[in-house]
C-alpha cells in the first residue's frame, strides 16, 4: 500500500447545514452530487455525506457520541492567521474549544468544533514551511 491519504469523509447529521458551513461560509469550492459534497484541498479530497448513509455504506452502527479519537488540522501561515480562522469559524456557527495560544511544542494554535462537532485544530508551526499552495514541507 502506498503511503498516502486521498479522501477524508465526514458523516454529517445535517447535510445542508454542513454544506453551508464549508462551502458558503468558509468559501471552499464544492462539487455537489445529490447528497455528497467533494471539496478538492490541494493533495486530498474532503467530503461530506449524511452520517446515516455513511454508516450504512460502511456497514457499521450510525449512533455514537463523544470524542471520535481524531482531529482535522488546518496549518496557518502565522499566529494572526490562526486567530483569524478561529474567528471566521465561530462567526459561521462553530464552537471554539480552545482559543489561539502558545503551544507546548513552540507553535501557536487553537481548536474549534464544526456544526457536527468534528474537531479542527488551527495551528501555526514555525518549524514546518508551507509552499504557496499551502502544502506542508517538513
Amino acid at each position: 500500500m502506498d503511503p498516502r491519504l486521498n479522501v477524508i469523509t465526514l458523516g454529517v447529521k445535517d447535510f445542508s447545514r454542513s454544506l453551508a458551513f464549508y462551502r458558503d461560509g468558509l468559501g471552499w469550492k464544492a462539487d455537489v452530487q445529490d447528497d455528497v459534497a467533494f471539496f478538492p484541498l490541494s493533495t486530498i479530497i474532503f467530503a461530506l455525506y449524511p452520517r446515516v448513509s455513511l454508516a450504512k455504506d460502511a456497514a457499521v452502527p450510525g449512533e455514537g457520541t463523544g470524542f471520535p479519537g481524531f482531529t482535522l488540522a488546518y496549518l496557518a501561515r502565522d499566529e494572526k492567521d490562526v486567530d483569524s480562522v478561529l474567528r471566521k469559524a465561530e462567526s459561521l456557527g462553530a464552537r471554539i474549544l480552545k482559543p489561539g495560544q502558545k503551544t507546548f511544542w513552540g507553535g501557536y494554535g487553537g481548536y474549534f468544533a464544526d456544526p457536527d462537532g468534528f474537531i479542527w485544530e488551527v495551528a501555526y508551526n514555525p518549524f514546518w514551511k508551507l509552499d504557496r499552495k499551502g502544502n506542508v514541507k517538513l
